[in-house]
Formats: C-alpha cells, structure tokens, sequence
C-alpha cells in the first residue's frame, strides 16, 4: 500500500491503495476516492501487462497555494531592494506575525510587503527612503506611509530617526551619474558632501522636510564644486525625488552658504550666482570653525586664526579679487604696496638713466614690437577670451587644495554632537521663521478686516488703524482674495483675532460658522414656520 495523494475529505496525505479493492482509500476517514480525479485505470492491450496511471505532483489547497505565491511575491519584492535571504525571512515573519499566517494577495499585500521591507532597513539604520519604496512597489507615497504607520503601531515598534548621512553615502557610492569619477576623488566627495549634509542638520534644513531632495540638493552641489558635470534632474531621478524641490533646496543651500561668507574679508560681495567660486573658501572657513573646541577656547582660537590669516595671506598673495559676477582679479600684491610700487618704479628709472641707448636703437625696438603686435580688434578678442581662461584655471587652482577634511563633520555623528559644533553660521528653522512671516501677513489682513468692517458699520477707527497706513482693500491696499474674506466672515463671528492668527480656516468655519447643530436648528425652525 502506498501513499499516492491528498484526500478529497480531510486534506490529508493518507490515502492508500487497498489490494484487495484496488481502490483509493483514506485511512483517516475511510472516504473512497473517486477514480477518475486521479487515476486512469487499465491501459493495454490483451499481450500487454495491465496497468495504472497515477498522477504526479502534490494536490496543494487554496491556502498553501496562497501562502506559496505570497512568497514568492516578498522574494520577488525584497530582491529589488537588495534584501539577503536573512532579510527577505524577517518580512515573512513580519507579515506572518501581522496577518496571522494567512498572508495574502493583491494590491495591498504589495503595500503591506514594501512596508514591512522599510521597516526592517529603518531598524538596522540601513539606508531605504519611502519614495523608493513606493517607486518599486508602484504605489501611492501617502498609501505606503500610512501602511508603515499601522504595521509600527501593530507590532508596538520603535524605529530610530531617518539617518540621511548614511543615505547619501549610500546614493553618492550607487549613482550612475558619478560612475566616472574615480574612487579616490569620489570618497573625497563623500566626506565634502557629509560634512554640508550636517551642516545643514545644524542649521535645521532638514527638520521636517523630504530627505530625498535634500540629498539631491547637496549631490549636485559637491559635483558643481569638483567640477563634474551632473545634471539635478537626473539626480533627483536616482535618488526619487521631485525636481522642483530639488532644486528650491538646491537654491536654498546657496542662500546660506552666502551669509556664512559674509565674516570673510570679501564677502559682501558674494552672491547665489557666485557662490560656487567662493564655495572652497567658505567650506574652509567653515571647516576651521568646526575645529575650535569650548574647552581650550583660547589656545584654539589663536590656531583658528593663524590658519585663516594664512589662507587670507595665500589668496591674496596672487590677488584674487571676487566680482560680481564670479569673477576674479588676478594681480601681484606689489601693486597694493604703494611703497615697494614706487621703489621699484625709482630703480627702474636710475637703471634707465645709466643706459645709453641711440634713437636708432630705440626706433629699432618700436618697428619691432609694431610688427610682432596684432591689430586692435584681435587684441579685443584674445583679450575678451584670455581672462575666460585664466578665471577659469585660476578657479581650478584655487580650488585644488582647498578642502583638507580635518573636520569631524566629514564623519558621521551624532545629532548632539552636530549640534554642539561651530561652524561660523547658526540658521533658525525655515518652518519657524516662515510660520512668524505668515502670521505677520495674517495680522496685517486682520487689521485690514477690522478696517473694513468698522468702515461698513460707521465706527470710528481704532488708534492703531489710524497711526498706520490706510487699508481699504486688501492688508497691502490691492484686491481682495479669498482669505480676506474668510477672515473678515471669521471676525464677524467673534472668532478670536488669536486663533485666526494659526491659519485653521476650515476648523475655525466648522466650528462658528457651519455648526451642524446650529445648521440643523435653522432648518427646523424654517420647516415649522411653512406649517
């Protein structure tokens, strides 16, 4: 007797021949299988050997055909990301815990899988953003937060903050777009890009925002710096990220970098579109700061400042002078010196005086130098094309041995660590300084509301009002919009001046303007009156 299928009752592997019947029984529940599923009984011919067909293979039930394809679905989903087998068998766990073994199938256990994967990298501080998760599984971003949310709160898990530094390294080491620069150079860009990245950890950039074009931001301003040509959108496509917000954080990097170099000798004269020139100098600048230590603030300070005046004393030595335009005058430091100028001149003159030089000799030399010089539109040109070159090598020059990665910014720290370092610059939060901008602006429309509504009813102006400028319209005198007229709606339902000021327009009308309560009173009063 032996075992040949599952049986059709029970689902149990203990179905057996009976030689006495020759027929499919299950020693289980007794149940006789029905032949014809698994069997086609008596082929051959009356010389041949009668015989019986059984078929091959496992009779698998909906559920272990379920589980079997969900998987192969978290194998196929993991091998995307990279994930080793180890990893691959903590999501099964992970989903096995979660859906208490029945797993699943369809679009949300797609979701459910990505989420699990972002979960198992942000434990082990492995670098995985949403937005990649979301570009693999090809799902909405929201409906995969909202997924990572619910299976934290299940499974009671506490997952440490988003580490952004490891992401670069990470999207820096991986990026096509610098699959040509060499190893050497590129680990000297990472520890460049680490240390901006960190900067801006301190400065509060990153608090509550998108890690994704931040890192972008920061990939193609290291690229800008080493002079490898990279283009934002092809970043912002590596690491899935937007490209207008790539490029508003880009643009934001250059803000700050141009107040950090005002302290330099020439950095009134920097600008967003000449910051990348000077970008060496300030991220020295920068790195010196970074060096000086609280404990031994004297000692250090002196060593900060011999650096710096040498770094001052080298570039000035050439004389480059930093224009507007990113420009730089190069000349010698002789001509500053005013004394060793005319010391030189009055040599040059006795020296002169000493030589007897005939006309003929002198006119000799002039015909010469007629001959060898070109004509004035050509001296134009070269002149217009020389300065190109040589602003060009110059800022190559300048640039070369700028960076010396000293700074224990080029490593990775902790977040108290960062913030407890100096780096010539301390920045409030954008978030914060935009929310005070955008409460002023709601404090100015409440003025203007106030006006208005004083103005209709015929009451005098208050003193503030009054000492102010007159807003007859709008809070700057133009037309009104929409939020002058809710706000003015707000106010004549004695809405607090203090709540309008947060900006929760559609709770504040929820609450005092559209009440359900008060709504549905109106009604029924207006049904009663019509009886």
């Amino acid at each position: 007797m032996d075992r040949s299928c599952f049986c059709k009752n029970c689902k149990k592997n203990t179905v057996i021949r009976d030689d006495d019947t020759d027929n499919l029984v299950c020693e289980t529940c007794g149940l006789v299988q029905s032949i014809g599923d698994n069997l086609v009984q008596s082929f051959g011919g009356l010389s041949d050997f009668d015989g019986t067909y059984v078929r091959v293979g496992d009779d698998y039930t909906y559920k272990e055909n379920k589980i079997y394809n969900a998987k192969n679905d978290i194998k196929e989903i993991t091998d995307r990301f990279q994930f080793s087998s180890r990893k691959t068998i903590e999501v099964e766990q992970m989903i096995d815990e979660i859906t208490e073994g029945e797993f699943g199938a369809g679009r949300w256990f797609s979701i459910l899988v990505g989420a699990c994967s972002y979960v198992v990298r942000r434990r082990d501080n492995l670098p995985l953003s949403m937005r990649e998760v979301a570009s693999v599984i090809a799902c909405d971003y929201h409906e995969l937060g909202r997924m990572v949310l619910r299976v934290v709160d299940f499974l009671d898990l506490k997952l440490p903050e988003f580490d952004i530094v490891s992401f670069f390294e990470f999207s820096m080491k991986h990026s096509p777009s610098f699959a040509q620069v060499s190893d050497e150079k590129k680990d000297e860009m990472v520890k460049q890009g680490t240390f901006l990245v960190q900067c801006l950890v301190k400065w509060f950039v990153t608090t509550g925002r998108q890690p994704n074009p931040i890192v972008a931001a920061i990939m193609v301003f290291v690229a800008e710096l080493n002079q490898v040509k990279v283009q934002i959108e092809d970043i912002a496509k590596e690491v899935h990220a937007g490209v207008n917000t790539s490029r508003r954080r880009h643009g934001e990097l250059l803000q700050i970098l141009v107040k950090v170099g005002q302290p330099l000798p020439w950095g009134k004269n920097f600008t967003v579109k000449n910051i990348v020139n000077n970008a060496p100098l300030v991220l020295r600048y920068m790195e010196l700061k970074s060096r000086v230590k609280p404990s031994d603030k004297s000692k250090n300070m002196n060593n900060f400042r011999s650096e710096f005046e040498e770094i001052i004393c080298g570039c000035l030595s050439k004389e480059m002078e930093f224009t507007e335009d990113g420009s730089y005058i190069e000349d010698d430091l002789q001509y500053y010196n005013v004394e060793d100028r005319s010391v030189t001149l009055s040599e040059s003159v006795t020296d002169l005086d000493k030589l007897k030089i005939s006309q003929d000799c002198l006119s000799k030399i002039y015909t010469k130098f007629s001959n060898d010089s070109t004509s004035p539109e050509a001296m134009a040109e070269k002149e217009e094309e020389h300065p190109r070159k040589r602003r060009k090598e110059l800022g190559l020059q300048s640039a070369q041995d700028w960076w010396r990665g000293n700074s224990e910014l080029s490593e990775k720290l902790s977040l108290r660590e960062v913030l407890e370092k100096n780096v010539g610059y301390n920045n409030l939060p954008p978030s914060f300084v935009a929310n005070k901008i955008a409460c002023q602006r709601r404090r100015e429309k409440i003025n203007a509301a106030r006006f208005r509504i004083g103005e209709t009813m015929g009451k005098p102006a208050s003193s503030e009002l009054k000492n102010g400028k007159e807003m007859p319209y709008g809070a700057k005198g133009g037309k009104l919009d929409w939020e002058d007229c809710i706000i003015e709606i707000l106010l004549l339902h004695r809405v607090k001046e203090e709540e309008i000021e947060k900006g929760h327009y559609s709770t504040l009308l929820d609450l005092h303007v559209f009440d359900s309560v008060n709504a549905s009173k109106m009604f029924t009063n207006a049904k009663r009156q019509r009886k």
